[in-house]
């Protein structure tokens, strides 16, 4: 089993990427927690290069409140991390996380029932790029 959904977009920028899965994201009601940009965070703590590479937590509300009320302790494993990333010029790949995949440890079925549904809204927003 994959545990990520994901898409290639070729001639694009790398900030368009983000623009797009961003604007994708919104339409599913999801919004951006948290950015983190893997290329500036490796070159300042370690000093090498790397590639463009952002990870974008997001959070859809409703879904993350009542994975929270089935499971105290989900909170572990929000919100939903979406990848942008750049190996090649002008190829840009995005993956989110695949729900299912990751929610497998726990064994409560409301969990796997809210994460069929999250995982719908992901495929569409990957779909939609």
């Amino acid at each position: 089993m994959d545990y990520y959904i994901n898409k290639t977009l070729k001639n694009i920028s790398f900030e368009e990427g983000i623009e797009r899965i961003t604007e994708a994201l919104k339409q599913e009601g999801f919004g951006i927690l948290t950015e983190i940009d893997l290329k500036n965070t490796l070159k300042k703590k370690l000093d090498v290069d790397f590639y463009n590479y952002k990870i974008l937590g997001a959070c859809n509300p409703g879904f993350a409140y009542k994975a929270l009320q089935a499971e105290n302790k989900i909170g572990t494993m929000l919100p939903c991390n979406v990848i942008v990333q750049e190996r090649t010029q002008g190829e840009i790949e995005i993956s989110a996380v695949d729900p299912m995949a990751s929610m497998q440890a726990i064994e409560n079925e409301a969990l796997g029932d809210l994460a069929q549904e999250v995982k719908i809204k992901l495929e569409n927003c990957i779909k939609a790029l």
